[in-house]
């Protein structure tokens, strides 16, 4: 999907409105409202859009540290576009739980769930993410919760099913807790919002 780069963006935005200024007070507003319709558009689509399509491509390349510095840059995640609100939180989970944050992990994941999900395949991410933060704390009924949510979805993306098959492994196995602790760093590598789905990557 096409995105500029979210700093020229901002010079963008900066440019067209002091252009815009200048303009109408050296010339009258004949032609300023060109720069002030263009400089309201780009602004409109950061409120919308945000940092999230970069953010998610840098997690899908594990630069966790990138992806993070680029998701601070979304300064109002609450005027974001509902969908994309959604991917702001579930980056911010991945990374939280990233980090071993796994309280704030849940949160997040959480706040995301409560918002409109793209498709079922985020749904079943976020889940078996939040089963294999309640693995890593030993906790197995909190895992199978999670996991058993996920059961009724429709899981569309190949590799997530793959993942869906190899966390019912070990939710059935104990002796696999490897197995299911790691599936949240798996599941943490999402699709990108927009545009062709990236499938999360497996290690």
């Amino acid at each position: 999907m096409f995105s500029i780069n979210i700093y020229l963006k901002f010079a963008i935005i900066a440019i067209c409105f002091i252009g815009g200024i200048i303009l109408t007070v050296t010339s009258g507003f004949g032609y300023s409202w060109i720069f002030f319709l263009t400089g309201i558009i780009f602004l409109a689509s950061y409120f919308l859009l945000g940092t999230i399509q970069s953010a998610s491509e840098m997690l899908q390349k594990m630069d966790f540290d990138g992806a993070e510095k680029r998701l601070g840059l979304t300064f109002f995640p609450k005027m974001l576009y509902v969908t994309n609100r959604a991917f702001y939180f579930i980056l911010k989970g991945s990374l939280a739980a990233q980090r071993k944050d796994n309280t704030a992990a849940e949160g997040f994941f959480n706040q995301a769930l409560a918002l409109k999900l793209p498709s079922d395949n985020e749904k079943a991410m976020i889940l078996l993410q939040m089963a294999g933060i309640q693995a890593q704390k030993n906790n197995w009924n909190g895992a199978r919760n999670y996991f058993y949510q996920t059961k009724g979805l429709k899981i569309t993306e190949p590799q997530l099913k793959e993942q869906f098959k190899q966390f019912e492994t070990a939710i059935n196995n104990r002796g696999q807790m490897k197995l299911a602790q790691s599936m949240g760093m798996k599941t943490g590598q999402m699709m990108a919002p927009g545009g062709k789905r990236r499938r999360p990557k497996m290690r």
